[in-house]
């Protein structure tokens, strides 16, 4: 049965904590208060606050509660060590020297600033879709930050290509966002559908990175003097096992209908293998320890915090109104909506939100939810993890509203994504 405390005063009192924990984390770069800590704190003080009701009211707590909380963690749980893996094995990849060896090579090549936009937003695209977005978009940031430090009718446009590349390229395939991997993590599509998504995501990033380089300049940087930089030793070792990885969890989740954070725990533990045995017989440290504390448990600690809270009111039955909603209107009119929405609000709690109100819709639309959750959070700068990220990264240069200025682009871009899934899934019914 249902819990209904919608109209009560204690969920009124949470949705209200809920939105003014959103204020906060979308003012982080006024307010300087880290995005994790609004987070975590509503999200652990909600379900305080619905268990002290429970107790002053009927002497005892539900023990639907403790179930509701426990399911919760169980999922959650599955995205955090997921996501603790894949940002492990990019941080040994850069403590390797694995990127510095693609910005060197790619900044001898002393290209013109429109093709150094289409290089790098080609690059991210294809590279979101293996590791995480966020990690992948920071990683471009960090390149376009190097070649070029003041130039902003480059840096401003590049950027804002960065975050749409990352978010597209992460929209299709289930290692790219984690949009996507809570998707497939509750069984809503196999793992190969999600690649009838590359259509949509390619070309709709195309058409926002044509519109961008119409405002970058024709000129090219300044040659750069960087000596060449070489991958250090176990580099390639650790490429292989990070595929290797990825194929192991496809293989646990699909075959063995293992959560697929099983096979990355299994992955994790070959790198640990594989660092001790750099260490034993070359006497080579890679630095795997080091490489774990470097992981961005902010990111990991805001993603917690905001699914517990989604989590909180869902119990308590705010999120049985979504799925009426999808009773009521066109399934495809509602996920288009939520690509809307998602630049407003980060695309992660939402489309959990989506997933913990569960409407009945088919597999198509679940991947439009991927798709428009992934790509709509580009449309404003905090409206996705790779889009805070850059901010971060570009400080005074990718700012809220530097982005708005070109921020025509990106919806265009979106609407073409949505335009081509329509005409692939609805009416050609290739998937």
């Amino acid at each position: 049965m249902q819990l209904d405390l919608t109209g009560n005063f204690i969920g009124i009192l949470c949705l209200a904590l809920f939105c003014l924990s959103y204020v906060l984390i979308a003012m982080e770069e006024r307010t300087g208060v880290n995005k994790s800590k609004p987070a975590l704190f509503v999200g652990t003080f909600l379900f305080f606050i619905i268990g002290i009701y429970f107790l002053a009211r009927d002497g005892a707590v539900p023990h639907s509660m403790k179930e509701a909380v426990e399911h919760v963690i169980l999922e959650i749980s599955e995205i955090f060590f997921f996501l603790y893996v894949a940002m492990t094995y990019i941080e040994a990849l850069l403590e390797r020297g694995v990127f510095d060896v693609m910005k060197t090579r790619l900044m001898q090549k002393q290209l013109s600033y429109k093709k150094l936009l289409w290089v790098t937003g080609f690059l991210t695209f294809f590279i979101s879709a293996i590791a995480d977005n966020l990690t992948t978009a920071l990683v471009f940031a960090t390149l376009l930050v190097t070649i070029e430090k003041t130039n902003k009718a480059f840096l401003v446009p590049a950027a804002i290509n960065v975050v749409v590349a990352s978010n597209a390229g992460g929209a299709w395939s289930p290692f790219g966002d984690i949009t996507t991997l809570m998707i497939w993590n509750a069984g809503k599509a196999p793992f190969f559908d999600f690649f009838y998504l590359f259509p949509a995501s390619f070309i709709g990033w195309v058409v926002t990175c044509y519109l961008l380089s119409l405002f970058v300049p024709d000129s090219a940087p300044a040659v750069s003097n960087e000596e060449e930089s070489v991958m250090k030793d176990g580099a390639m070792g650790i490429v292989w096992l990070g595929l290797s990885t990825i194929a192991i969890s496809v293989f646990a989740h699909q075959a063995l209908h293992l959560p697929a954070i099983m096979g990355m725990m299994f992955g994790l533990s070959l790198l640990m293998v594989y660092s001790y045995n750099l260490k034993r017989r070359k006497n080579v440290d890679i630095g795997l320890f080091k490489s774990i504390s470097k992981v961005e448990n902010d990111t990991l600690l805001f993603f917690f915090g905001l699914m517990l809270a989604v989590g909180a009111l869902s119990y308590i039955g705010y999120l049985a109104l979504v799925a009426d909603i999808y009773k009521s209107i066109n399934p495809t009119l509602v996920n288009i909506g939520i690509g809307f929405l998602s630049a407003i609000v980060d695309n992660v709690p939402l489309t959990y939100a989506v997933l913990k109100a569960n409407p009945t819709i088919t597999i198509d639309q679940w991947l439009l939810v991927a798709l428009a959750a992934g790509c709509g959070g580009s449309m404003i700068a905090f409206g996705s993890a790779a889009g805070v990220g850059v901010m971060g990264k570009m400080r005074g240069i990718y700012t809220f509203e530097a982005h708005m200025k070109y921020a025509w682009t990106v919806v265009v871009g979106f609407l073409v994504s949505v335009g081509v899934w329509y005409l692939q899934f609805e009416v050609l019914k290739i998937f």
